[in-house]
């Protein structure tokens, strides 16, 4: 089982077991309005807990990515995080809403809520305010959490609904912390809260502040760019100042023109050279933004550049490595064959590299870095030669079984080639996937 899964099953499924321990949904003889009640309570921490950590999350706390094995996985858990608080989500709100169906008298979704004559503490005051910032809450996370996951919607709507969601998630911190059962603040289930409500609130300003990074960045000039127009592929060269420290092949950064636009990711395809201070982006033309890449990377143009990250760093003492480069995901083994060809490697490299747009130049480029760097290269072109499989790979390299597999590209194919090697005796832990797949 993966990272990702472990953490949200451990975080969802300990949560519950957390609430049972103080709480239960069973009560003799059985009465749905107490039902309700606790269910509103059960879904209601659920919800809030995965909306902390995925905040915490989208602050980009460097020191859990070895736990995650880089942040490629951690915006994976992010998204997944997001899901099972938008489900938890509409689970409370139906018991909530639900409820007023079954009540009756001066009760509302959440229990008595006392007479008119009766003088209202400030928490009273302020737990009734909850209610509908809560609700209305609700309603704006899910609007902001299906723009988030759809795809087709434009970028800048999806990087306004993460500005956007903040807010709202301080504000459902606000509802859930005062409409938790006050018993709960003197158990597990509440101290478990109590924490991730704290560090959920500390990553929201950071996501408002907009400080992510904030000791792993550096300012840079663009240089140059080359157009691959049969690829609709960019290479963009950026010359860093001082701050930069150094980066892996294989690694990623985020890299801002405007702050209005904010940042996004792109993969690293240089090795690093502190001498020339140069970097190298290489970004596909896939969506709204990445289209307009032509005209944000003009050369002599001031861009701001945070990481790197992720864990894409061919490390392991395997006898032979196999690479898979998809398309575009090509770009991490670019930079890997420049630093082999400056320091050497004694490990056996397969190199194979599907691509369905053919550009003479660009193979040109990739052919002399793999020559230099001694890497075998194997190439498939899709409108040309049979679909790349795992029964081709393992054909080409004999001693595939004491190898290491190293994949980027289309998450559907990794995940059927991950599966093919698998079901062939291949160990998961030697199967390396870049999980690039952040807007």
């Amino acid at each position: 089982m993966s990272s990702v899964k472990i953490a949200l099953a451990a975080l969802l499924l300990g949560l519950t077991g957390l609430w049972f321990m103080a709480d239960s949904l069973y009560s003799t003889p059985f009465d749905y309005r107490a039902f309700r009640d606790a269910a509103i309570q059960l879904s209601g921490i659920l919800a809030l807990g995965a909306m902390c950590a995925a905040t915490l999350l989208a602050a980009r706390p460097v020191w859990l990515e070895p736990a995650f094995g880089g942040l490629d996985k951690m915006y994976r858990l992010h998204k997944w995080l997001g899901i099972a608080a938008l489900v938890a989500s509409v689970g409370h709100w139906w018991f909530a809403t639900g409820s007023r169906l079954f009540s009756s008298g001066g009760e509302g979704p959440h229990g008595p809520r006392g007479g008119g004559e009766q003088t209202l503490s400030l928490i009273d005051s302020l737990r009734g305010l909850s209610h509908p910032v809560g609700e209305w809450g609700f309603y704006l996370v899910v609007a902001l959490v299906l723009i988030a996951l759809l795809t087709r919607i434009p970028y800048r709507w999806f990087a306004y609904s993460h500005i956007v969601i903040t807010p709202v998630f301080l504000a459902l911190v606000f509802h859930g912390v005062l409409l938790a059962t006050p018993a709960y603040w003197s158990q597990p289930v509440g101290w478990a809260l109590a924490l991730l409500c704290i560090a959920g609130v500390a990553a929201a300003a950071v996501v408002l502040a907009r400080r992510f990074g904030i000791l792993r960045g550096a300012g840079g000039t663009v240089e140059a760019q080359t157009w691959y127009p049969e690829l609709r592929v960019l290479e963009t060269v950026i010359v860093l100042d001082e701050h930069w420290t150094g980066h892996q092949p294989g690694q990623f950064a985020f890299v801002t023109t405007s702050r209005l636009e904010g940042a996004h990711p792109f993969s690293i395809a240089s090795d690093w050279d502190p001498a020339s201070r140069r970097i190298v982006f290489i970004a596909k033309e896939l969506g709204d933004y990445t289209a307009r890449l032509r005209d944000e990377f003009l050369p002599g143009r001031r861009v701001a550049v945070e990481g790197p990250y992720g864990r894409f760093d061919f490390e392991d003492d395997r006898p032979t490595q196999i690479w898979v480069g998809a398309g575009v995901g090509i770009t991490p083994f670019i930079g890997r064959m420049q630093r082999i060809a400056g320091q050497g490697q004694a490990q056996a490299i397969h190199l194979f590299h599907t691509t369905e747009e053919v550009s003479e130049a660009a193979l040109d480029k990739m052919r002399a870095d793999a020559a230099a760097a001694g890497v075998a290269l194997h190439l498939t072109l899709s409108k040309r030669d049979p679909l790349l499989d795992g029964e081709r790979i393992r054909a080409t390299v004999p001693d595939w079984p004491s190898a290491s597999l190293w994949f980027c590209g289309p998450a559907g194919f990794g995940a059927t080639l991950r599966k093919d090697f698998l079901a062939h005796g291949f160990s998961p832990t030697h199967f390396h996937q870049e999980r690039f797949s952040m807007r």
